[in-house]
């Protein structure tokens, strides 16, 4: 016996489809849900709904498996059916962790969930704690970043489906790795978003990718339900440890309790239930300190956001790009205040935006490890026109000097795939659209951005163009090439670093202690200094206490002084007092 239930409050009629049967019809209570009972149907079944007098089948919005896309009916599937071997799990906490970005489709030349657990053993060689999957969910086409998903319970197929996504998490649990999901509540995909057929989940507001969500209109309660039990499934029936919400700046909701500190509530208490840490981290422009505020003190209860403020300090700073929102960025004195601050914006101007932009953040209440800060990720590498890494035009010097700086920073450091080994290939915008007209206008949209943005159009690749896909996996074989391994083993020796040493892992913003000079750097963690020279010529740099022990440099040549210590050009080193 299955009961079949699906949330349509507007809805005159709901019909049940099963196959090589007559349509049940259902029976609508006070709620909005529609139910019946089918005596049997059970796991492996298809089934869809019909709404009112249309006939057409649609996928059902809380659908679990979608194996034939997201056009084609839900299947049945049986969260108790699969073979755990986690029990012994007991988590990995945020704090004190190094997180790895990566991408179900391009991480392997097989682009599965399957193909991806024969490289774990990688990431747990190179230190990491968690692994970051951009999103996961159903979209249209076979391969996509992930943020055009439509089905926001239902692992994608093509990668492997529940079971290869369940796989995949066990098999980072017996590593001691904890797993991440990047999920997308901010819009639907433009194909195959049927859950706006059965509910007001949208309202007649718009932000850069559709329509937004409603979380504060009429029914508004039903579709904050829909997400809040999206988000405690990926974490009680995949056993994953955490989730990154993209944007939750697109998200307006002018209730009195915000829906991000409704979520952080839910997800506390079964995080309490399981007996093991759950995090929840944002993707927000607004610099707002109140969504990484603890709920008791008036905030919304988030463990950590991402800090663009804390990339575009580094890149500007590296690159000497200043096109765009980069124009306040690109001197030592902005890093600064990332680094001691948090946020670069903090109430002050943005030229970008044209207004004074965010607010400061309590150094001495707000720990650093609630922001995570990265030197590369899948936006800032592929958002750019040909999708090129920092490592394509950067230097290997000043490249070794960027790893440096982040992963002794006071924050929750992030690495995107391949960067730990300054990977050639690029990460570019790839879709695969099966509509032609909507494959069109992506392209169209896309060149039309860059060239907003100064890119000429001819330079940037067509979304639809499978080679662009192709480009963008990773190249495994370029481990085994000097000029990456040493990359290489300056990631692991870094994060081995800042395991080891308690002064590099200190979250605490207020003890943070920054001076700069001409295009030098000295940042003081405790006992532990880290110098770094971004000159291109050798520099003789004061240092405020006597060296006793060299821990790290990015380059030879390095000599200790009395009171300093000489650095070559575009170089770093990590010295304990």
């Amino acid at each position: 016996m299955t009961e079949f239930t699906v949330w349509a409050p507007e809805a005159a009629r709901v019909r049940l489809r099963l196959p090589g049967v007559a349509d049940h019809a259902m029976r609508q209570g006070p709620d909005g849900w529609w139910r019946v009972e089918v005596p049997d149907a059970g796991p492996g079944t298809d089934y869809a709904f019909l709404l009112d007098d249309d006939d057409q089948a649609l996928p059902d919005p809380r659908s679990a498996w979608q194996p034939a896309g997201v056009h084609g009916p839900s299947r049945l599937y049986d969260h108790a059916a699969f073979g755990w071997t986690d029990a012994a799990w007991t988590g990995r906490q945020l704090p004190g962790s190094v997180l790895y970005e990566l991408h179900i489709g391009t991480f392997t030349p097989e682009g599965t969930f399957d193909a991806a657990i024969a490289r774990l053993d990688h990431l747990v060689d190179l230190g990491v704690d968690m692994v970051e999957l951009l999103p996961v969910n159903a979209f249209n086409g076979e391969y996509n970043w992930g943020y055009d998903g439509v089905c926001w319970y239902a692992p994608h197929e093509p990668y492997g489906g529940p079971d290869g996504l369940k796989r995949f998490v066990d098999a980072a649990h017996a590593k001691g790795l904890g797993v991440i999901l990047d999920v997308v509540y901010n819009h639907f995909g433009p194909s195959g978003a049927y859950a706006p057929r059965f509910a007001p989940y949208l309202t007649e507001q718009s932000n850069t990718w559709g329509r937004t969500v409603n979380l504060d209109g009429p029914h508004s309660d039903g579709v904050r339900r829909y997400i809040a039990d999206s988000v405690l499934g990926w974490l009680r029936d995949y056993h994953v440890d955490g989730l990154r919400l993209d944007a939750v700046h697109a998200m307006p909701d002018d209730r009195a309790v915000h829906w991000l500190e409704e979520v952080a509530a839910e997800v506390e208490a079964l995080s309490t239930h399981l007996g093991r840490p759950l995090s929840l981290i944002a993707e927000s422009d607004l610099n707002d300190p109140r969504l990484i505020t603890p709920r008791e003190a008036g905030g919304y209860g988030l463990h950590a956001q991402w800090n663009d403020d804390a990339h575009h300090a580094l890149h500007t700073l590296l690159t000497g790009e200043r096109q765009g929102y980069y124009g306040d960025f690109g001197s030592l004195e902005c890093l600064t205040d990332v680094l001691t601050g948090g946020f670069f914006h903090a109430g002050t101007w943005s030229s970008f935006r044209g207004r004074s932009h965010g607010r400061p953040v309590d150094r001495q209440r707000t720990p650093g490890h609630r922001f995570v800060a990265y030197l590369q990720n899948h936006d800032q590498i592929g958002n750019r026109a040909t999708g090129d890494r920092i490592s394509a035009t950067l230097s290997p010097g000043l490249l070794r000097v960027g790893a440096t700086l982040l992963m002794t920073a006071p924050f929750t450091p992030m690495l995107f795939m391949g960067e730990e080994w300054a990977a050639s290939t690029p990460w570019q915008f790839f879709t695969s659209h099966p509509e032609p007209e909507l494959a069109a206008a992506v392209a169209t949209g896309r060149r039309r951005e860059f060239a907003d943005h100064g890119w000429a159009t001819e330079d940037v690749p067509d979304p639809q163009d499978p080679q662009t896909f192709l480009r963008s996996r990773l190249d495994w074989a370029e481990l085994d090439k000097p000029e990456h391994r040493e990359t290489y083993d300056l990631y692991r020796r870094l994060i081995a670093l800042r395991r080891s040493r308690a002064d590099l892992s200190d979250p605490r913003l207020d003890r943070v202690d920054v001076r700069h000079g001409d295009r030098f750097l000295v940042m003081r963690r405790g006992e532990t200094l880290v110098v770094a020279n971004l000159a291109g010529r050798a520099q003789r740099i004061n240092l405020p206490g006597v060296v006793r022990r060299v821990l790290l440099t990015t380059s030879e040549g390095v000599t200790v002084m009395r009171d300093g210590i000489e650095l070559p050009p575009e170089s770093a080193a990590i010295v304990a007092l």
